[in-house]
């Protein structure tokens, strides 16, 4: 015999799906305004954009820090699989490899949050969407390669770093001369093709070893 759900245990679950459309709303808001002005927006204004009041806020997020990783995560993420379709969309090697910087340094030019984080967790080596990023270049790295149109010796590490150093070259060009790195990447392009023959300089480790030179 089935046993009715007590009328109270209703009334407590009840709030729920307010409390995930809050967190939703947050969320949302929170992505608008960290891609329209970085990591400097007030909560305040966050709170204001999603439509709650500042203690519903701090209830989904104690800390500011909590909300901008929620959101970094989320967008990040979103930004790397943007990337990899128009990869994936192109069936030329080269023009695979090309759209995919084109994407990636577009998006990462119309968000600020990512751009000020790039750098940052592109070191750490568990964050997902680097991980993600790091296949798809893996990826994009071979299929040049066995094509033959990527110069000898180029790495998925080279790439990935490419990628970041242009990332530099988006964030101190954005406001002053937001195109300067669409010329960049065209001349770094040029210095990735197989018709540059000459051997790369050795990717030397550090020497951690080096006497102390004031000992």
């Amino acid at each position: 015999m089935a046993v009715a759900e007590p009328e109270n245990t209703t009334r407590r679950r009840a709030p729920r799906a307010d409390a995930t459309r809050n967190r939703e709303a947050i969320i949302e808001a929170a992505a608008e305004l960290l891609a329209e002005q970085g990591t400097t927006v007030d909560v305040r204004e966050i709170a204001r954009r999603s439509g709650v009041g500042m203690g519903t806020l701090y209830r989904h997020f104690p800390k500011k820090e909590d909300l901008v990783q929620t959101v970094l995560h989320k967008d990040f993420s979103e930004w790397a699989e943007s990337a990899r379709r128009a990869a994936i969309d192109a069936e030329d090697p080269w023009t695979a490899l090309t759209d995919f910087y084109q994407q990636a340094l577009t998006g990462y030019a119309r968000h600020r949050m990512i751009m000020e984080n790039f750098a940052l967790t592109w070191s750490v080596p568990d964050i997902e969407g680097i991980r993600r990023l790091r296949l798809v270049i893996e990826q994009l790295c071979a299929r040049a390669g066995a094509a033959g149109l990527l110069r000898p010796g180029v790495t998925t590490d080279d790439l990935l770093l490419l990628l970041v150093s242009l990332g530099h070259a988006v964030q101190i060009t954005d406001e002053c001369r937001p195109q300067m790195w669409n010329r960049l990447l065209r001349i770094s392009l040029d210095g990735l093709c197989a018709d540059h023959r000459e051997p790369l300089p050795a990717d030397a480790a550090p020497d951690t070893h080096r006497p102390n030179q004031d000992g």
